[in-house]
């Protein structure tokens, strides 16, 4: 009888880790994907918070929405006017064009409803205005020294 020899397979003791890594990747992704979907119906109760004016050399040109969302709009000394959206565009983007350094401030009714104020900023921003400010009142009861309580 022949001796047979068997050839001995030596067992490996290492963790194939490529298959953990494809998992750990794809819930990366999954998770990159579904994090920004998260808060896009969150409730937003904004606080009150007393801001400084700005000191600009030359007078802006504001447009108050009001709470019905007609729109009124007040260039530099000039009376506050009512104008439509398409009027609006066109005159405070020509107004922006001959003057860059101006001011545009956009002040809402309390009351309003926050789709007129969205709709003067996607106007605003097709008319060519770069920076939009937002206009508010200092909550009551506040000293003028450091605006707070």
């Amino acid at each position: 009888m022949r001796p047979t020899h068997r050839k001995r397979h030596k067992l490996k003791s290492e963790i194939n880790v490529v298959p953990y890594i494809d998992v750990m990747l794809v819930l990366l992704i999954i998770f990159m994907v579904t994090t920004p979907m998260l808060n896009a119906n969150v409730d937003v109760n904004l606080p009150q918070a007393n801001a400084r004016s700005l000191k600009d050399k030359k007078d802006p040109v504001i447009i108050s929405v009001g709470a019905d969302g007609k729109l009124f709009l007040t260039l530099g000394d000039a009376k506050k006017e009512p104008i439509d959206e398409e009027g609006l565009k066109t005159k405070v983007g020509a107004f922006v064009k001959a003057n860059p350094e101006v001011s545009v401030l956009v002040a809402g009714d309390r009351d309003g409803k926050y789709d007129g104020v969205y709709q003067v900023l996607a106007d605003l921003q097709q008319a060519g205005v770069a920076k939009v400010g937002l206009m508010s009142q200092p909550p009551q009861g506040t000293s003028a020294s450091d605006g707070r309580k």
